[in-house]
């Protein structure tokens, strides 16, 4: 083969000997003479030496990688060969109790000196969603986009610093989402946020491997099939674009890793910081109450090798390694029903001092796995081709013994409710046993949380009776919402609420400084509260009763209709505005509603 007839380009001539000696003839067969299809060559080229130059080893290093992975694989090794597992000894935050208000002041305290990492890859269309997830409402009573509302945490906790500074947001992007969102950023102002402490990483694609030899995919000539390569890369990104270490200078001492869709992880992040400051913990993996055999990775404390690891272990990877170590039975129930080996929900607090430590050393490259799908027992070729990929959870695997990993669990429904699958999906993981995780689920879920905290406060929740919509459970109300202005820890919502009850399908939504005493919001009602910075507002003994907000469920002709927005759509209901009484404070100054409803300045 002439390279010179592929291309007049010395690199590029360069790159297709490397992966001519590394048996990718394949990639250059039969290509049409020059003067035809040169256009689709030319790009063709520009993706191989895009690729070439953002993985490291470049492409000849990611097909060494695959072919000992494959060989691994197909051999059915064991990457836990010679380890036992241990529980990992993790900090208990379930409870609401004085330890748990001990450590969100220790993390409210530590807000000025902590900054977010965002992993926002993924497209929405698994769910029936076009765009992508950030720009999908976490709640449709206001329709807040979950970016809207991470942004508005942020916001908050820099209004609870004693010298506010911007809290650093890095959004890491996909070739599928980059562009979307920036456009979202941009046309909402940044949310709030100042466009410079949101930075962007875009993460970019690798080749799929066609085979066990490692021989790359095309789609078609002058096509590859790329795919992501997993969460694992922002550790990367984070070293190449120096900004891990440009933070550790500018005295930041925390990152916290969070994912695109879960509008309760700022509800644990206070906790969080707290025990990873008084617990001097290097890495500190975000957990709740697992179901033996649920499908989400068991976090455990691997000993053996001459090592001693604190990780995330899979599901399908846990029981049989508990059964051939120290548990016949495998992966079994303590006394309460739950896992000795509590579940990964992929929220991270990493300490950026041993963090660039790391990354300096390692270059921010993760240990890759894959996971190919084979068409039969003889495990010679693949059903579609596959990938390599990595996990962000898997830096714990590079902490030495004179670092500290930890884990901190919480309760599920309070920290942690993803959106995942669509409407059928979501269904059928119901009727399964599984949890849904579907944009109803979710919503719930956040609602729920609110309930929580009322009820943490002392206000009466009576709790409407759990439903099923497009055979999706869901708890219809009361809905409430507490906006990140209006409270960020227990004992703030504490601080603002005493006595007074809530019921049913009821709604609530408190927006800044706002203050209730002895409220009762009847069955359907809504009262909605909203001040703007520098207004203090006090309700006092007002009983709330009107026609407030219906949940509406969608009719199959509506669930059918590409005039129905698809937020909607992949819930399955509306909620519409039928009489909900609102307070919008929009000048500072001092306010009073009074038992008549009345505002008094």
């Amino acid at each position: 083969m002439n390279r010179e007839n592929l291309t007049h380009n010395p690199a590029e001539q360069a790159l297709i000997a490397k992966l001519l000696e590394a048996h990718q003839e394949h990639l250059f067969a039969d290509w049409d003479q020059p003067g035809t299809n040169d256009e689709a060559k030319a790009a063709f080229l520009a993706d191989l030496t895009r690729i070439d130059a953002s993985y490291p080893g470049g492409l000849v290093g990611y097909i060494s990688n695959a072919r000992t992975l494959l060989a691994e694989a197909r051999e059915g090794t064991n990457p836990f060969e010679g380890c036992v597992p241990h529980q990992p000894n993790p900090v208990d935050l379930t409870q609401f109790d004085a330890s748990y208000d001990h450590y969100e002041a220790l993390g409210k305290a530590h807000f000025f000196k902590t900054a977010f990492v965002l992993v926002a890859g993924g497209l929405g269309e698994r769910l029936g969603y076009s765009g992508i997830k950030l720009d999908i409402p976490v709640e449709v009573t206001e329709t807040t986009p979950y970016i809207a509302h991470y942004a508005a945490c942020l916001k908050a906790m820099e209004s609870r610093m004693d010298a506010p500074r911007p809290v650093p947001l890095i959004i890491m992007t996909s070739e599928d989402t980059n562009a979307k969102t920036l456009a979202s950023l941009e046309a909402h102002h940044w949310f709030g946020l100042q466009k410079e402490q949101v930075h962007i990483l875009k993460q970019e694609l690798v080749p799929a491997i066609a085979d066990n030899e490692g021989h790359l995919a095309l789609k078609e000539k002058y096509k590859l099939i790329l795919k992501p390569h997993g969460h694992g890369d922002i550790h990367m990104l984070l070293h190449t674009s120096g900004i891990a270490a440009r933070l550790k200078e500018q005295g930041f001492e925390h990152l916290v890793f969070i994912q695109d869709t879960n509008g309760q992880v700022f509800n644990a992040v206070p906790a969080a910081l707290g025990v990873s400051v008084e617990k001097g913990f290097d890495f500190n993996s975000l957990a709740v109450n697992r179901i033996p055999g649920e499908a989400v990775g068991g976090l455990a404390r691997l000993v053996g090798n001459g090592k001693e690891l604190v990780i995330n272990v899979e599901y399908n990877q846990l029981d049989p390694l508990l059964r051939a170590t120290v548990s016949p039975e495998g992966d079994v129930p303590n006394e309460r029903g739950f896992s000795l080996f509590p579940g990964n929900i992929n929220v991270l607090v990493v300490k950026l001092a041993s963090y660039t430590r790391i990354l300096e050393r390692t270059q921010g490259n993760i240990a890759e796995f894959v996971n190919p799908k084979y068409a039969d027992s003889t495990r010679t070729a693949f059903k579609k081709p596959t990938r390599l990929e990595t996990m962000m959870q898997d830096l714990a695997k590079l902490f030495g013994p004179n670092e500290r990993v930890g884990v901190s669990v919480f309760d599920r429904s309070w920290c942690f409710s993803a959106i995942k699958n669509n409407v059928a999906d979501a269904a059928a993981k119901h009727a399964a046993g599984g949890p849904p995780e579907s944009g109803a689920t979710a919503e719930s879920d956040f609602y729920g949380a609110g309930r929580t905290r009322l009820s943490v406060a002392g206000m009466t929740v009576h709790e409407a009776q759990e439903t099923l919509i497009l055979d999706i459970p869901m708890t219809p109300g009361p809905r409430v919402i507490l906006r990140p202005s209006f409270a960020l820890t227990l004992d703030e919502v504490r601080s603002k609420i005493s006595g007074g009850s809530i019921s049913g399908e009821a709604t609530l939504v408190l927006e800044g400084d706002v203050r209730l005493k002895n409220v009762e919001i009847a069955d359907g009602a809504a009262l909605v509260i909203q001040a703007c910075a520098g207004a203090e507002v006090t309700v006092r003994n007002l009983k709330v009763a009107n026609d407030g907000f219906e949940l509406v469920r969608l009719t199959d002709a509506e669930m059918k209709s590409e005039a129905t927005p698809e937020y909607l759509r992949i819930r399955g209901y509306r909620i519409e505005n039928r009489g909900a009484k609102v307070y919008a404070f929009t000048t500072p100054g001092v306010y009073v509603i009074d038992a008549s409803g009345a505002v008094v300045s």
